[in-house]
C-alpha cells in the first residue's frame, strides 16, 4: 500500500452529541473538552496510519472559530497531513450540525503532531 493509499485509509470520523454535562456557563461545549476528543481522534488516525504505537508529542495552534453548543452534534474529522522519519502530523477539524436542520458549520481546526516509539518507548521509523 502507498503513503497516499495509507493517509486515505486511515482517515477518521467520529459523531458526538453535544450534552449539558460537556458545557461551560454559556452554554457551549467546554475548550478543554472540545481539545481531548481532537486528540482522541488524531490519536486513532495515527495508529491507523502507522499501526504501531503512537504518542502525542504536541498540539499546535487550535482554532475556535465558532462556539459549539449544547444540543448539537459534532463530526470529527482526523487525516494524516505529513509523515515524517518517525512523526506525523495530523489534522482534526470539528463540524457541528444542528439536530433538527441541515446546517453545518466548521467551529474548530487544529494539528496534532504524533511519534511511533517502540516497547521502550524510543521512537521508531513510521514506514
Amino acid at each position: 500500500m502507498t503513503t497516499e493509499e495509507r493517509i486515505q485509509s486511515s482517515e477518521t470520523r467520529i459523531f458526538k452529541a453535544v450534552f449539558p454535562n460537556t458545557t461551560n456557563h454559556y452554554d457551549t461545549l467546554f475548550g478543554g473538552t472540545a481539545m481531548q476528543l481532537m486528540d482522541e481522534v488524531a490519536f486513532i488516525t495515527a495508529t491507523r496510519f502507522a499501526r504501531k504505537r503512537v504518542v502525542t508529542v504536541s498540539s499546535d495552534k487550535i482554532d475556535f472559530k465558532k462556539p459549539i453548543p449544547a444540543g448539537t452534534i459534532v463530526e470529527l474529522i482526523g487525516k494524516v497531513s505529513h509523515v515524517g522519519n518517525t512523526s506525523m502530523k495530523v489534522s482534526v477539524e470539528i463540524y457541528t450540525e444542528q439536530m433538527y436542520s441541515y446546517e453545518r458549520e466548521k467551529a474548530i481546526v487544529g494539528d496534532f503532531t504524533f511519534v511511533a516509539i517502540d516497547e521502550f518507548k524510543k521512537p521508531i521509523q513510521i514506514l
